[in-house]
Protein backbone atom coordinates (compact mmCIF):
# COMPACT_ATOMS: atom_id res chain seq x y z
CA UNK A 1 0.00 0.00 0.00
CA UNK A 2 0.96 3.74 -0.84
CA UNK A 3 0.45 4.43 3.13
CA UNK A 4 1.03 2.22 5.78
CA UNK A 5 -1.58 1.30 8.02
CA UNK A 6 0.55 3.03 11.45
CA UNK A 7 0.03 6.30 9.38
CA UNK A 8 -3.25 5.66 9.20
CA UNK A 9 -2.90 5.75 12.71
CA UNK A 10 -1.51 8.87 12.71
CA UNK A 11 -3.70 10.36 10.66
CA UNK A 12 -6.39 9.50 12.91
CA UNK A 13 -4.82 10.79 15.92
CA UNK A 14 -3.85 13.82 14.39
CA UNK A 15 -7.64 13.78 13.59
CA UNK A 16 -8.93 13.14 16.58
CA UNK A 17 -6.25 16.18 18.27
CA UNK A 18 -7.32 18.33 15.73
CA UNK A 19 -11.13 17.61 17.61
CA UNK A 20 -10.44 17.55 20.87
CA UNK A 21 -7.50 20.32 21.54
CA UNK A 22 -8.98 22.94 23.50
CA UNK A 23 -9.69 26.67 22.45
CA UNK A 24 -6.89 29.01 23.79
CA UNK A 25 -8.77 31.66 26.32
CA UNK A 26 -12.22 31.11 25.40
CA UNK A 27 -14.77 31.34 28.08
CA UNK A 28 -16.39 34.44 29.70
CA UNK A 29 -13.11 34.97 32.54
CA UNK A 30 -10.78 34.89 29.52
CA UNK A 31 -12.72 37.42 27.06
CA UNK A 32 -11.21 40.82 26.62
CA UNK A 33 -13.05 44.25 26.25
CA UNK A 34 -12.13 45.87 22.84
CA UNK A 35 -9.15 48.53 23.54
CA UNK A 36 -9.25 51.12 21.47
CA UNK A 37 -7.36 51.26 18.76
CA UNK A 38 -3.90 52.71 18.55
CA UNK A 39 -4.57 54.48 15.16
CA UNK A 40 -2.36 51.90 13.11
CA UNK A 41 -4.37 48.78 14.55
CA UNK A 42 -4.93 46.11 11.85
CA UNK A 43 -7.31 43.28 12.26
CA UNK A 44 -7.52 40.15 10.02
CA UNK A 45 -10.28 38.06 10.29
CA UNK A 46 -8.74 34.74 8.39
CA UNK A 47 -5.59 33.03 8.45
CA UNK A 48 -5.00 31.18 5.14
CA UNK A 49 -2.89 31.89 2.75
CA UNK A 50 -3.77 35.44 2.30
CA UNK A 51 -4.74 35.98 5.93
CA UNK A 52 -1.15 34.60 7.13
CA UNK A 53 0.56 36.82 4.60
CA UNK A 54 -1.06 39.64 5.03
CA UNK A 55 0.22 40.03 8.46
CA UNK A 56 3.71 39.31 7.68
CA UNK A 57 3.72 41.51 5.14
CA UNK A 58 2.37 44.36 7.00
CA UNK A 59 4.69 44.17 10.27
CA UNK A 60 7.65 44.10 7.31
CA UNK A 61 6.95 47.09 5.58
CA UNK A 62 5.92 49.06 9.16
CA UNK A 63 6.95 47.77 12.57
CA UNK A 64 4.52 50.01 14.20
CA UNK A 65 1.58 48.37 12.53
CA UNK A 66 0.01 46.46 15.73
CA UNK A 67 -1.54 43.67 14.10
CA UNK A 68 -4.12 40.88 14.92
CA UNK A 69 -5.17 37.92 13.39
CA UNK A 70 -8.48 36.50 14.14
CA UNK A 71 -8.87 32.54 13.13
CA UNK A 72 -11.32 29.70 14.12
CA UNK A 73 -9.10 27.09 13.25
CA UNK A 74 -6.50 26.08 16.10
CA UNK A 75 -3.87 24.39 13.03
CA UNK A 76 -3.28 25.08 9.47
CA UNK A 77 -3.41 23.09 6.72
CA UNK A 78 -2.65 24.03 3.26
CA UNK A 79 -5.39 22.68 0.36
CA UNK A 80 -3.27 23.49 -2.28
CA UNK A 81 -0.90 20.48 -3.31
CA UNK A 82 -3.11 18.17 -0.71
CA UNK A 83 -4.29 16.08 -3.74
CA UNK A 84 -0.71 14.82 -3.91
CA UNK A 85 -1.88 13.07 -0.49
CA UNK A 86 -4.58 11.51 -1.83
CA UNK A 87 -2.48 10.43 -5.12
CA UNK A 88 -0.05 8.65 -2.59
CA UNK A 89 3.22 10.10 -4.09
CA UNK A 90 6.26 9.22 -2.33
CA UNK A 91 7.23 11.84 0.65
CA UNK A 92 3.99 13.24 0.97
CA UNK A 93 2.54 12.86 4.57
CA UNK A 94 -0.12 14.93 6.56
CA UNK A 95 3.01 16.83 8.10
CA UNK A 96 3.13 18.31 4.83
CA UNK A 97 0.21 20.51 4.70
CA UNK A 98 0.16 21.17 8.65
CA UNK A 99 1.81 24.36 10.41
CA UNK A 100 1.89 26.31 13.78
CA UNK A 101 0.06 29.57 14.10
CA UNK A 102 1.92 30.62 16.91
CA UNK A 103 5.07 30.13 14.93
CA UNK A 104 5.04 33.20 12.28
CA UNK A 105 3.30 35.48 14.95
CA UNK A 106 5.86 35.30 17.64
CA UNK A 107 8.59 35.71 14.77
CA UNK A 108 7.13 38.80 13.18
CA UNK A 109 5.70 40.17 16.14
CA UNK A 110 2.13 40.10 15.06
CA UNK A 111 -0.61 38.59 17.42
CA UNK A 112 -2.45 35.62 16.34
CA UNK A 113 -6.17 35.10 18.49
CA UNK A 114 -7.93 31.73 17.85
CA UNK A 115 -11.66 32.20 17.99
CA UNK A 116 -14.55 32.72 15.77
CA UNK A 117 -16.08 36.07 14.79
CA UNK A 118 -19.49 36.29 15.51
CA UNK A 119 -20.29 40.25 14.81
CA UNK A 120 -18.89 43.15 13.08
CA UNK A 121 -19.69 46.69 14.43
CA UNK A 122 -18.64 49.18 11.54
CA UNK A 123 -19.78 52.31 13.50
CA UNK A 124 -17.37 51.43 16.23
CA UNK A 125 -15.28 49.35 14.43
CA UNK A 126 -15.02 46.51 16.51
CA UNK A 127 -14.87 42.29 16.35
CA UNK A 128 -16.86 40.42 18.32
CA UNK A 129 -15.33 37.27 19.01
CA UNK A 130 -15.86 33.96 21.06
CA UNK A 131 -12.18 35.40 22.55
CA UNK A 132 -13.20 39.18 23.53
CA UNK A 133 -13.95 41.96 21.40
CA UNK A 134 -11.56 44.17 19.46
CA UNK A 135 -10.84 47.26 18.17
CA UNK A 136 -9.80 47.95 14.68
CA UNK A 137 -8.89 50.99 12.37
CA UNK A 138 -8.18 48.70 9.54
CA UNK A 139 -10.14 45.17 9.31
CA UNK A 140 -9.00 42.76 6.22
CA UNK A 141 -11.42 40.21 5.65
CA UNK A 142 -9.99 36.68 3.94
CA UNK A 143 -12.34 34.66 5.72
CA UNK A 144 -12.71 31.88 2.56
CA UNK A 145 -15.71 30.06 1.05
CA UNK A 146 -18.33 28.18 2.84
CA UNK A 147 -20.38 24.94 1.07
CA UNK A 148 -23.84 26.01 -0.30
CA UNK A 149 -25.47 22.33 0.01
CA UNK A 150 -29.49 24.09 0.72
CA UNK A 151 -29.46 25.94 -2.83
CA UNK A 152 -27.87 22.90 -4.32
CA UNK A 153 -29.56 20.52 -3.55
CA UNK A 154 -33.44 22.51 -1.95
CA UNK A 155 -35.32 18.72 -1.46
CA UNK A 156 -32.43 17.84 0.87
CA UNK A 157 -33.39 18.24 4.54
CA UNK A 158 -30.27 19.59 7.15
CA UNK A 159 -30.51 15.58 8.30
CA UNK A 160 -29.78 14.28 4.76
CA UNK A 161 -27.03 17.23 4.15
CA UNK A 162 -24.93 16.33 6.83
CA UNK A 163 -24.91 12.60 6.22
CA UNK A 164 -24.12 13.34 2.76
CA UNK A 165 -21.30 15.83 3.71
CA UNK A 166 -19.83 13.64 5.97
CA UNK A 167 -20.05 10.24 3.89
CA UNK A 168 -19.15 12.51 0.75
CA UNK A 169 -16.38 14.73 1.93
CA UNK A 170 -15.84 17.85 -0.22
CA UNK A 171 -12.27 18.56 0.63
CA UNK A 172 -12.10 21.62 -0.78
CA UNK A 173 -11.46 23.64 2.67
CA UNK A 174 -8.80 22.58 4.83
CA UNK A 175 -9.05 19.91 8.02
CA UNK A 176 -10.75 16.63 8.63
CA UNK A 177 -12.61 16.65 4.90
CA UNK A 178 -9.04 15.94 3.48
CA UNK A 179 -8.32 12.84 6.21
CA UNK A 180 -11.74 11.57 5.74
CA UNK A 181 -11.44 11.41 2.09
CA UNK A 182 -8.23 10.18 2.23
CA UNK A 183 -8.70 7.30 5.01
CA UNK A 184 -12.08 6.54 2.55
CA UNK A 185 -9.16 5.92 -0.22
CA UNK A 186 -6.91 3.69 1.98
CA UNK A 187 -9.86 1.52 3.05
CA UNK A 188 -11.27 0.82 -0.38
CA UNK A 189 -12.28 -2.38 -1.96
CA UNK A 190 -12.32 -2.91 -5.90
CA UNK A 191 -14.96 -0.23 -7.18
CA UNK A 192 -15.25 3.54 -8.57
CA UNK A 193 -14.81 6.49 -7.23
CA UNK A 194 -17.13 9.26 -8.34
CA UNK A 195 -15.67 13.19 -8.35
CA UNK A 196 -18.35 15.42 -8.41
CA UNK A 197 -16.94 19.28 -8.89
CA UNK A 198 -19.38 22.14 -8.33
CA UNK A 199 -22.23 22.51 -10.58
CA UNK A 200 -22.29 26.27 -10.86
CA UNK A 201 -21.02 29.34 -10.21
CA UNK A 202 -17.35 30.45 -8.39
CA UNK A 203 -15.48 28.03 -6.81
CA UNK A 204 -12.07 27.96 -5.21
CA UNK A 205 -9.13 27.03 -6.94
CA UNK A 206 -11.17 25.49 -10.14
CA UNK A 207 -8.21 22.88 -11.31
CA UNK A 208 -8.93 21.19 -7.93
CA UNK A 209 -11.33 18.67 -9.13
CA UNK A 210 -9.68 17.81 -12.01
CA UNK A 211 -6.32 17.36 -10.46
CA UNK A 212 -7.67 15.48 -8.12
CA UNK A 213 -9.46 13.33 -10.17
CA UNK A 214 -5.73 12.23 -12.13
CA UNK A 215 -4.33 11.81 -8.29
CA UNK A 216 -6.86 9.01 -7.31
CA UNK A 217 -6.87 7.67 -10.26
CA UNK A 218 -3.14 7.53 -10.13
CA UNK A 219 -3.46 6.14 -6.41
CA UNK A 220 -5.48 3.12 -7.80
CA UNK A 221 -3.53 2.53 -10.75
CA UNK A 222 -0.62 2.13 -8.39
CA UNK A 223 -2.25 0.16 -5.77
CA UNK A 224 -4.14 -2.10 -8.51
CA UNK A 225 -7.64 -1.44 -7.83
CA UNK A 226 -10.19 -2.32 -10.14
CA UNK A 227 -12.48 0.43 -10.77
CA UNK A 228 -13.40 3.90 -12.67
CA UNK A 229 -12.75 7.41 -11.26
CA UNK A 230 -16.05 8.96 -12.91
CA UNK A 231 -16.33 12.44 -13.16
CA UNK A 232 -19.70 13.73 -13.01
CA UNK A 233 -19.60 17.35 -14.61
CA UNK A 234 -21.39 20.00 -15.58
CA UNK A 235 -19.49 21.98 -18.17
CA UNK A 236 -18.63 19.42 -20.69
CA UNK A 237 -14.75 19.90 -21.13
CA UNK A 238 -14.58 23.26 -20.37
CA UNK A 239 -12.80 23.56 -17.39
CA UNK A 240 -9.31 25.37 -16.05
CA UNK A 241 -6.39 23.63 -17.70
CA UNK A 242 -8.97 21.30 -19.67
CA UNK A 243 -7.11 20.72 -22.10
CA UNK A 244 -3.72 20.02 -20.69
CA UNK A 245 -5.66 17.56 -18.30
CA UNK A 246 -7.60 15.65 -20.50
CA UNK A 247 -4.44 14.71 -22.52
CA UNK A 248 -2.79 13.62 -19.21
CA UNK A 249 -6.28 11.84 -18.41
CA UNK A 250 -5.66 10.26 -21.98
CA UNK A 251 -2.03 9.15 -21.80
CA UNK A 252 -1.85 7.76 -18.24
CA UNK A 253 -5.45 6.79 -17.20
CA UNK A 254 -7.34 5.94 -20.22
CA UNK A 255 -8.63 2.72 -18.58
CA UNK A 256 -9.58 4.67 -15.35
CA UNK A 257 -11.13 7.97 -16.10
CA UNK A 258 -14.64 8.08 -17.37
CA UNK A 259 -15.40 12.07 -17.47
CA UNK A 260 -19.03 12.99 -18.46
CA UNK A 261 -19.53 16.35 -18.75
CA UNK A 262 -23.36 17.27 -19.25
CA UNK A 263 -24.71 15.60 -15.62
CA UNK A 264 -27.32 16.90 -12.64
CA UNK A 265 -26.40 14.85 -9.82
CA UNK A 266 -30.04 13.90 -8.21
CA UNK A 267 -29.62 12.17 -4.98
CA UNK A 268 -27.06 10.43 -2.96
CA UNK A 269 -27.73 7.20 -0.67
CA UNK A 270 -24.58 6.83 1.39
CA UNK A 271 -25.85 3.87 2.76
CA UNK A 272 -26.40 1.80 -0.32
CA UNK A 273 -23.10 3.81 -1.61
CA UNK A 274 -25.01 4.44 -4.72
CA UNK A 275 -25.52 8.25 -6.42
CA UNK A 276 -28.42 9.12 -8.96
CA UNK A 277 -27.72 11.77 -11.84
CA UNK A 278 -29.33 12.89 -14.79
CA UNK A 279 -26.79 12.11 -17.89
CA UNK A 280 -27.65 14.97 -20.90
CA UNK A 281 -26.58 13.97 -24.76
CA UNK A 282 -26.18 17.45 -25.23
CA UNK A 283 -26.86 21.06 -24.54
CA UNK A 284 -29.89 21.04 -26.27
CA UNK A 285 -31.33 17.93 -24.37
CA UNK A 286 -33.78 19.08 -21.92
CA UNK A 287 -34.78 15.43 -20.70
CA UNK A 288 -31.91 13.96 -19.89
CA UNK A 289 -31.53 10.19 -18.83
CA UNK A 290 -31.89 9.70 -15.29
CA UNK A 291 -28.60 6.63 -13.90
CA UNK A 292 -27.57 5.10 -10.84
CA UNK A 293 -24.25 4.19 -9.91
CA UNK A 294 -22.66 2.45 -7.36
CA UNK A 295 -19.30 3.59 -5.44
CA UNK A 296 -16.89 2.79 -3.19
CA UNK A 297 -15.60 6.21 -2.34
CA UNK A 298 -18.09 10.09 -3.10
CA UNK A 299 -16.15 13.31 -3.46
CA UNK A 300 -19.44 15.56 -3.67
CA UNK A 301 -17.80 19.21 -4.04
CA UNK A 302 -20.90 21.73 -3.31
CA UNK A 303 -21.61 25.14 -5.06
CA UNK A 304 -19.57 27.60 -2.99
CA UNK A 305 -20.40 30.41 -1.79
CA UNK A 306 -18.96 33.48 0.44
CA UNK A 307 -18.01 33.00 3.79
CA UNK A 308 -20.91 34.54 6.11
CA UNK A 309 -18.05 36.90 7.71
CA UNK A 310 -18.41 39.09 4.49
CA UNK A 311 -22.05 39.44 5.26
CA UNK A 312 -21.48 40.42 9.08
CA UNK A 313 -19.68 43.23 7.97
CA UNK A 314 -22.61 44.62 5.80
CA UNK A 315 -20.86 45.62 3.22
CA UNK A 316 -21.77 45.51 -0.48
CA UNK A 317 -21.80 42.17 -1.96
CA UNK A 318 -22.67 40.51 -5.22
CA UNK A 319 -25.54 38.12 -5.53
CA UNK A 320 -23.32 35.07 -4.08
CA UNK A 321 -22.20 37.65 -1.44
CA UNK A 322 -18.83 38.30 -2.42
CA UNK A 323 -17.65 41.99 -1.51
CA UNK A 324 -17.67 44.37 -3.80
CA UNK A 325 -14.33 46.27 -4.62
CA UNK A 326 -13.59 49.80 -4.73
CA UNK A 327 -12.23 50.19 -8.08
CA UNK A 328 -8.75 48.19 -8.73
CA UNK A 329 -7.76 48.41 -5.04
CA UNK A 330 -8.94 45.61 -2.25
CA UNK A 331 -10.39 47.72 -0.17
CA UNK A 332 -14.54 47.66 0.09
CA UNK A 333 -16.85 49.93 -2.00
CA UNK A 334 -18.98 50.44 1.34
CA UNK A 335 -16.49 50.88 3.32
CA UNK A 336 -12.71 52.35 3.28
CA UNK A 337 -11.40 51.31 6.66
CA UNK A 338 -12.27 47.73 5.08
CA UNK A 339 -10.37 45.25 2.60
CA UNK A 340 -10.72 41.76 1.41
CA UNK A 341 -9.06 39.34 0.03
CA UNK A 342 -8.84 35.91 -0.92
CA UNK A 343 -11.58 33.95 -2.52
CA UNK A 344 -14.10 37.12 -1.04
CA UNK A 345 -13.28 39.39 -3.74
CA UNK A 346 -14.68 40.07 -6.73
CA UNK A 347 -12.22 41.24 -8.76
CA UNK A 348 -11.79 38.72 -12.29
CA UNK A 349 -8.78 36.95 -10.65
CA UNK A 350 -8.40 33.06 -10.09
CA UNK A 351 -8.98 31.99 -6.57
CA UNK A 352 -6.14 30.48 -5.97
CA UNK A 353 -3.38 30.13 -3.12
CA UNK A 354 -1.00 32.45 -4.99
CA UNK A 355 -3.23 34.49 -6.17
CA UNK A 356 -4.37 35.53 -2.48
CA UNK A 357 -0.28 36.00 -1.69
CA UNK A 358 -0.13 37.89 -4.13
CA UNK A 359 -3.49 40.05 -3.35
CA UNK A 360 -1.98 39.87 0.16
CA UNK A 361 0.98 41.85 -0.59
CA UNK A 362 -0.58 44.24 -2.91
CA UNK A 363 -2.88 44.86 -0.23
CA UNK A 364 -0.31 45.72 2.58
CA UNK A 365 1.18 48.22 0.38
CA UNK A 366 -2.33 50.09 0.24
CA UNK A 367 -3.09 49.73 3.75
CA UNK A 368 0.27 50.82 5.14
CA UNK A 369 -0.37 53.94 2.53
CA UNK A 370 -3.58 54.67 4.32
CA UNK A 371 -2.44 54.23 7.81
CA UNK A 372 0.29 56.81 7.10
CA UNK A 373 -1.92 59.23 4.95
CA UNK A 374 -0.50 58.59 1.99
CA UNK A 375 -2.83 57.78 -1.34
CA UNK A 376 -2.25 54.89 -2.98
CA UNK A 377 -1.77 54.25 -6.87
CA UNK A 378 -4.24 51.35 -7.61
CA UNK A 379 -3.20 50.38 -11.34
CA UNK A 380 0.95 51.07 -10.04
CA UNK A 381 2.56 47.67 -11.77
CA UNK A 382 -0.22 46.45 -13.68
CA UNK A 383 -0.30 44.45 -15.61
CA UNK A 384 1.49 42.14 -13.39
CA UNK A 385 2.75 39.37 -15.59
CA UNK A 386 2.60 35.71 -14.00
CA UNK A 387 0.75 37.32 -10.70
CA UNK A 388 -0.74 33.95 -10.27
CA UNK A 389 0.93 30.65 -11.30
CA UNK A 390 -1.09 27.22 -10.65
CA UNK A 391 0.45 24.05 -11.00
CA UNK A 392 -1.45 20.35 -10.76
CA UNK A 393 0.11 17.06 -10.54
CA UNK A 394 -1.02 14.67 -13.27
CA UNK A 395 1.13 11.53 -12.83
CA UNK A 396 2.78 9.83 -9.83
CA UNK A 397 5.50 7.71 -11.21
CA UNK A 398 7.19 9.19 -12.79
CA UNK A 399 5.94 12.60 -11.29
CA UNK A 400 4.63 14.70 -13.57
CA UNK A 401 2.51 18.20 -13.81
CA UNK A 402 0.98 21.08 -15.92
CA UNK A 403 0.25 24.44 -14.98
CA UNK A 404 -0.98 27.79 -16.44
CA UNK A 405 0.04 31.17 -15.14
CA UNK A 406 -2.41 34.35 -15.21
CA UNK A 407 -1.47 38.03 -16.03
CA UNK A 408 -3.86 40.76 -14.03
CA UNK A 409 -4.48 44.26 -15.28
CA UNK A 410 -6.45 46.76 -14.56
CA UNK A 411 -9.59 46.27 -16.80
CA UNK A 412 -11.69 48.81 -18.66
CA UNK A 413 -14.98 47.21 -16.54
CA UNK A 414 -13.28 48.75 -13.37
CA UNK A 415 -12.15 45.85 -11.57
CA UNK A 416 -8.81 43.49 -12.00
CA UNK A 417 -8.46 40.85 -14.33
CA UNK A 418 -6.97 37.73 -14.81
CA UNK A 419 -5.95 36.01 -18.62
CA UNK A 420 -4.70 32.94 -18.23
CA UNK A 421 -2.05 30.91 -20.23
CA UNK A 422 -1.30 27.01 -19.87
CA UNK A 423 1.83 26.63 -21.41
CA UNK A 424 3.42 23.06 -23.04
CA UNK A 425 7.14 23.15 -20.93
CA UNK A 426 10.76 22.49 -22.64
CA UNK A 427 10.86 19.31 -21.24
CA UNK A 428 7.70 17.95 -22.24
CA UNK A 429 7.95 16.40 -25.29
CA UNK A 430 5.43 18.23 -26.86
CA UNK A 431 2.99 17.12 -23.89
CA UNK A 432 1.42 20.00 -21.89
CA UNK A 433 2.97 17.71 -18.82
CA UNK A 434 6.32 17.23 -17.90
CA UNK A 435 8.82 16.28 -15.07
CA UNK A 436 10.37 19.97 -14.56
CA UNK A 437 6.87 21.53 -13.83
CA UNK A 438 6.48 18.37 -11.43
CA UNK A 439 9.60 19.59 -9.73
CA UNK A 440 8.66 22.94 -9.56
CA UNK A 441 5.31 22.09 -8.62
CA UNK A 442 6.79 20.57 -4.80
CA UNK A 443 9.15 23.87 -4.92
CA UNK A 444 6.76 26.08 -5.28
CA UNK A 445 4.60 24.64 -2.38
CA UNK A 446 7.52 23.96 0.48
CA UNK A 447 8.58 27.70 -0.98
CA UNK A 448 5.15 29.35 0.10
CA UNK A 449 4.94 27.13 3.29
CA UNK A 450 8.48 28.44 4.41
CA UNK A 451 7.64 32.00 3.55
CA UNK A 452 4.50 31.61 6.01
CA UNK A 453 5.93 29.75 8.40
CA UNK A 454 9.72 29.58 8.34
Amino acid sequence: MSMERRDLFKLAGVAAAVTVAPSIAVGSEAKTSAKKASGKSVVIVGAGFGGLTMAKALKKKDKSIEVTVIEKSNMFMACPFSNTLLGGLDNVSLDTFVGDYYQPASKHGYSFVHATVTAIDRKAKTVTTTNGDFAYDILVLSPGIAYDYEKQFPKWSKEKIAHVSQACPAALMPGNEHIALKRQLDDMDDGNVIIVPPAKGKYRCPPAPYERTAMVANYMKNEGIKGKVIVLDTRNGKFAKGKAFKESWKDLYSDIIEYKGLTEVIDVDPAAKTITYKEYANADDLEGKTKTEKYEVCNLIPNNKCSPVIAMAGIETNGSGYAVMDGYSFKSKTDGSIYVVGDAVTHGIPPSGQTAIWAAHRAAGQIVDQLNGKKSDYKADLPAKAANVCFSMVGGKPEEAIMVTHTFSADPSGKLKGKGNVPKPKDGGGKFRSKGTAKATREWFAGVMREMFA
